[in-house]
């Protein structure tokens, strides 16, 4: 129990007077004394009551409450019955040492507290251990743990008075007892759990966030049946789910440690069950998958998609259009032997799968079974999904802006929940996924759980309305995933429409070509900026910027047009290039953007 609980409570006639900013510490105990060292009988946690026989001046209230705040006790309780008022040096020592101090009124007994207090405590002991033996019942039966994570974790609100959550690794809620858990905060709690994962560091993490502290258990199935654990942390960390507590768990008893790790244990065969029921889809993505790279033919594809569209859209009346998401998980060799035996073999295909399976979720949606719409793939390598969309039905002649193409105009994934104003899904205005939409929501806790070793990258295609098109859209998406890789950052992404640019091209110049061909260009310029800082460079980007436009680029500038043909004749001449000319102009661009 809690302090608050005991000030809350009327029939103890408890009156605080300092400390309101430590009521949540937790009471183990009781203890009643008048000694003046009792720290021999105090082991941490306790409500120590006193009769004040110990002062006899005010130098003895310091040394007498500096030796319960070594000894972690929970707080102080003074009556009154025998000095009438709490003396103010002893009210003082408190606030020195933050150790929180009840008056007790005169009409109260120290034995009244005493029992509550036990009562209290001992009730929670025995509902723990209640619990305890329940987990053990539970185990023993066949099938999900009595109902799904929810059932468990209502128990822990209702019998513990512990609110908690199951998330994923990007942090979206997969179940949890009554209010929801915010997105942004579940992404912070499920950083730090990965965080600390990769560190090495055994469960529970405590994390405080915005002023709360949660306790994060991982999730984990360690019983009969279970999956080998991983030799790797790094084999696992981007798939496991975690347990989010409301609570503190550090000076918890190890009887209560020990019932939530059994809740972990029942969560962890919710788990494997939601893993088992994916097969179907796995084994559909992967047969397509075999058929496309294989050269098949588009009716031999077809029918196996006819097959698959049912499976992942029941009920779907057209045919769907079709896009293709791959992933890719990379880490940096390290001198620990992998499963491979190779230092630092982690084969990434695996958990590249795991994860695309939960990035192409709508971070809207919450629940174990919410990808039953994904279908994915893996080699040893990379990871790709086969994600059907319900045809989007063609907009009346008279819509207003004209009809959408699908395969080019792409929402977020964060548009595909129902929109609260009509009750429509937006997915059925465009169902398609964005690359930059997919990661928005994900990208912070999956950095941290990739660390300084790790990478991802992915790419998305665009939708494609037949089997024919299949081949084309995986070659699409590996090639923005390709895009994705030559950008910096630990969690990119790229999509179909990044293709058609001509900045696509650029990070794949080698570094040394790239030096030298904008050192040919530039340093000219940059040499003749440093020793007359005439701003050649400045006036080179808004140049190109205005097209070439002396008007404006001269009104940009605040310079007069003839400064500024003077300025382009100096760019001419240190570097013998003529920006009249298309080829120049450019040569000049790309100079400036690969610099």
């Amino acid at each position: 129990m809690r302090l608050r609980a005991l000030l809350e409570t009327e029939a103890l006639g408890l009156r605080l007077l300092g400390g309101e900013d430590e009521l949540d510490r937790t009471v183990r105990g009781v203890m009643t004394t008048d000694l003046r060292d009792p720290s021999r009988y105090l082991s941490g946690g306790e409500l120590v009551l006193t009769g004040l026989a110990w002062r006899r001046d005010a130098s003895d209230s310091e040394p007498f409450v500096r030796i319960l705040a070594g000894a972690g006790v929970a707080g102080l309780a003074a009556g009154e019955a025998e000095l009438g008022d709490i003396p103010a040096d002893l009210v003082e020592a408190c606030l020195q040492h933050r150790l929180p101090l009840f008056a007790v009124h005169e009409t109260v007994a120290f034995a009244t507290i005493t029992e509550h207090v036990v009562r209290q405590v001992s009730g929670e002991r025995a509902g723990d251990l209640a619990a305890v033996v329940d987990r053990h019942r539970r185990l023993m039966t066949s099938g999900p743990a009595g109902g799904g994570p929810e059932v468990v974790l209502d128990l822990l609100t209702s019998d513990l008075d512990l609110r908690a959550w199951v998330l994923s690794p990007t942090g979206r809620q997969i179940a949890g007892a009554g209010a929801p858990l915010p997105g942004a905060l579940g992404a912070a709690l499920a950083g730090r759990h990965l965080a600390a994962t990769r560190t090495g560091r055994r469960g529970p993490h405590r994390a405080a966030v915005a002023g709360t502290t949660y306790s994060l258990f991982p999730i984990r199935n360690t019983g009969r049946g279970a999956v080998p654990a991983a030799r790797d942390v790094r084999e696992s960390v981007l798939s496991d789910w975690l347990l989010a507590v409301e609570a503190d768990a550090s000076d918890w008893p190890a009887a209560r440690l020990d019932l939530l790790q059994g809740v972990t244990q029942l969560i962890a065969v919710e788990r494997d069950r939601r893993d088992a029921a994916r097969t179907v889809r796995r084994r559909l993505a992967q047969e397509v998958l075999e058929l496309v790279q294989a050269g098949a033919a588009p009716a031999e594809i077809a029918a196996r998609l006819r097959v698959a569209a049912p499976v992942l859209l029941p009920g779907l009346g057209a045919a769907p259009q079709w896009q293709v998401v791959v992933a890719r998980v990379d880490w940096t060799a390290t001198d620990t032997p992998g499963p491979g035996g190779v230092p630092g073999d982690i084969a990434g295909g695996p958990a590249a799968q795991a994860l695309l399976e939960e990035i192409l979720v709508d971070p809207a949606v919450s629940g174990p079974d919410s990808a039953d719409r994904i279908a994915v793939a893996h080699t040893d390598e990379e990871a790709i999904a086969l994600v059907p969309l319900p045809a989007v039905p063609a907009p009346l002649p008279d819509t207003v802006g004209g009809p959408t193409d699908t395969a080019t105009d792409i929402a977020g994934t964060a548009e595909t929940a129902a929109t609260p104003e009509s009750g429509e899904p937006a997915a059925a205005q465009d169902p398609a996924l964005h690359a930059d939409a997919l990661l928005a929501a994900v990208r912070e806790p999956l950095s941290a759980g990739l660390a300084d070793d790790g990478r991802l990258t992915l790419g998305v295609s665009a939708a494609v309305h037949s089997a024919e098109g299949l081949r084309g859209a995986l070659e699409e998406a590996r090639h923005a995933r390709r895009v994705a890789a030559a950008r910096p950052g630990r969690v990119c992404a790229a999509g179909h429409h990044e293709l058609a640019s001509h900045v696509l091209l650029l990070p794949f110049v080698p570094d040394d070509v790239r030096r030298a061909f904008t050192a040919r260009l530039l340093d000219p310029l940059r040499d003749y900026d440093r020793r007359h800082r005439a701003e050649l460079i400045e006036t080179l980007e808004a140049f190109l910027d205005c097209d070439g436009s002396w008007t404006r680029c001269a009104a940009r500038l605040h310079l007069h047009v003839n400064t500024l043909r003077y300025r382009v004749g100096r760019i001419e001449q240190l570097t013998g290039r003529d920006l009249s000319r298309l080829e120049d102009k450019l040569d000049f661009f790309l100079a400036l953007r690969m610099s």
